[in-house]
């Protein structure tokens, strides 16, 4: 099994003969921001599926939907928060018949697309996350789910964000779970760390790969600084660059 860190919050990875792509956008998408993430390129044959847990700029581009004449094969998984009905495809240029490739799925529910086992978790923000078991691997993608304390935002707030968060993430607990990608966002300041905490010492990730940081890779080394559990801390993956590969044996 292959891992690409993409950029921000998008990672691929590679299991078998298919493909998994979560919350791809392009690099210019974002206002002030250029991301440098490239995708590798398949087979037109390939099995891939995209998964979007959101319709924000960084974690959601329309323009995937028109990767379908390169990749037949291609499937999306989208949060129903993601609106894309016939005619605003049509406007967009975009073919409606696209629609019939995609999974729409909701907070708190069960579904199967091919062989993939998918249930979802509500956002603490927006849309969904996902936990995946496909060919014997467990994954857990968060998308904008964390525990998201801000500043100004006042104690009955943060209060509810954090109880809500970790009723989520104890959805998980017990479940097995080879590999997760989990927001390290430095804009929280002093409770940047509050969420991966939390899910690394409460969930069996075996590797838990920071995202969400805005290309502020540093704070991964001061995290892992904190954990006193040295093996909860060689869980913590070191990301130090866009479009960086990670190989992992099939049995781990």
């Amino acid at each position: 099994m292959q891992i690409i860190f993409v950029h921000h919050s998008c990672f691929l990875v590679e299991v078998d003969d298919k493909v998994l792509i979560f919350d791809y956008f392009d690099g210019d998408k974002v206002d002030g921001w250029h991301f440098a993430g490239r995708l590798p390129h398949y087979k037109p044959d390939t099995k891939i599926y995209m998964f979007a847990s959101h319709s924000h700029k960084d974690h959601f581009d329309l323009d995937i939907l028109r990767w379908t004449e390169e990749y037949p094969e291609i499937k999306y998984i989208f949060s129903n928060q993601i609106r894309i009905s016939p005619n605003f495809l049509k406007r967009h240029g975009i073919q409606p018949q696209v629609r019939e490739k995609v999974q729409f799925v909701s907070a708190d529910n069960n579904y199967k697309v091919d062989d993939i086992e998918i249930t979802t978790l509500r956002s603490t923000d927006a849309g969904v996350a996902f936990y995946i078991n496909t060919n014997g691997v467990s994954i857990f993608h968060a998308g904008d789910l964390n525990d998201w304390e801000w500043e100004g935002a006042g104690d009955l707030i943060n209060g509810m964000m954090r109880r809500s968060f970790r009723h989520e993430i104890k959805k998980i607990s017990d479940k097995p779970l080879n590999i997760a990608f989990f927001p390290l966002d430095p804009r929280l300041g002093e409770h940047e760390f509050d969420g991966i905490d939390f899910f690394v010492k409460n969930t069996n990730a075996e590797y838990v790969f920071p995202m969400h940081m805005w290309q502020d890779y540093s704070k991964i080394k001061d995290f892992k600084r904190r954990l006193t559990n040295r093996q909860a801390a060689e869980r913590v993956i070191e990301i130090e660059r866009e479009n960086q590969s990670f190989a992992f044996e099939e049995n781990y």
